[in-house]
């Protein structure tokens, strides 16, 4: 089957803490290049402050990646928004995406856990609104005109962006969200909707529908439009060898998100990891994408790190998937011309 779909890699960067950060991101480096030699399109971070595992910042860290990258995009998936303050992240934003020559993708959410906005200062009731008025204030900056901004949230008085992405109008953005009217509302808003990798296939082709109608009634049309989406990846010979290489990991990493309220990763394991999980055979791995891909889905940032794994194991993973499935959905090389002697 030949179906123009991109493939990324989500890095898990977080780690138990006492772990050996520096040790970890060189790790991260190597893993980089062999993702990026084995031919995938992308590679994003993740971010979260005052977690209950050591999480490294994505922006530095995608800087760091920036020269083992090649030409793959780089990015967030995702960044929490409402946390900081516009001209922050807009130049920010730029300054990574000058540094990789205008690779990089700005993957939002607008948040979920107290601490995090408790810590700042900021009601947590309010990231929608925050998120989207950032996101206004730093198109406005991107343009590289003076600024003037009264909103909700943020006021800017001739403000004027010291560093400007290469991107035009600016990288693209990608906006998760985990509700139907979130992702209505991102709908509307024209940008592409960012599918988690923890809902089931129903769930997510169901919304992706929704979602595709929505926007088409706002008058967006679909016109190189990226509709992307995270799942947990494993290759091995069958689901039940792949779940005794990383299942106990995916497990522990998922757990942690019931210290946030997210007690169903407990409680709905079983079903989760049968239903979310990409874990299985090249072939059970290839009518997943081909069942997704059909509905629509056309970049799938797998994620194959997960707590305690060791990261040899995600090196087999993604050597396996670009050797035996990967290849499946490249177009195959037009057969070289024959010389004529003149």
């Amino acid at each position: 089957m030949e179906t123009a779909v991109k493939f990324g890699i989500l890095l898990d960067h977080q780690y138990r803490h006492g772990d050996d950060i520096n040790r970890r991101v060189g790790e991260l480096v190597e893993f980089t290049q062999h993702v990026r030699d084995l031919g995938f399109d992308s590679i994003f971070g993740i971010h979260h402050y005052l977690s209950s595992l050591s999480t490294p910042q994505p922006l530095p860290l995608l800087a760091r990646l920036i020269d083992h990258s090649g030409s793959m995009q780089i990015g967030t998936g995702i960044l929490i928004l409402p946390l900081g303050h516009p001209v922050h992240w807009a130049e920010e934003i730029a300054t990574i995406d000058q540094m990789s020559g205008g690779r990089f993708v700005l993957g939002v959410g607008a948040g979920y856990r107290e601490d995090e906005f408790a810590a700042f200062g900021i009601d947590r009731r309010t990231r929608v609104s925050r998120m989207y008025e950032a996101l206004e204030c730093m198109h406005k900056l991107w343009t590289g005109e003076p600024v003037s901004h009264q909103g909700r949230h943020f006021a800017l008085e001739n403000a004027r962006c010291s560093v400007l992405p290469v991107q035009k109008p600016g990288p693209p953005v990608w906006i998760g969200a985990n509700g139907p009217v979130g992702i209505q509302r991102i709908a509307r808003a024209g940008h592409p909707w960012l599918a988690s990798s923890n809902v089931r296939r129903n769930w997510a082709v169901g919304n992706l529908a929704e979602y595709r109608a929505q926007r088409k009634a706002a008058g967006f049309d679909e016109e190189d439009m990226v509709f992307p989406i995270h799942r947990d990846l494993c290759v091995a010979d069958s689901f039940e060898e792949a779940y005794a290489i990383a299942g106990a990991a995916a497990r522990a990493s998922y757990g942690e998100y019931v210290r946030y309220g997210m007690d169903y990763f407990e409680t709905q394991w079983e079903a989760i990891k049968h239903k979310a999980l990409f874990f299985g055979s090249p072939d059970d791995i290839a009518a997943k994408i081909e069942d997704f891909a059909s509905a629509g889905f056309n970049h799938f940032i797998f994620r194959t790190q997960w707590l305690g794994l060791p990261i040899e194991r995600s090196v087999e993973i993604v050597e396996r998937f670009a050797r035996e499935v990967m290849p499946r959905f490249r177009p195959k090389a037009e057969p070289a011309k024959a010389r004529t002697s003149s």
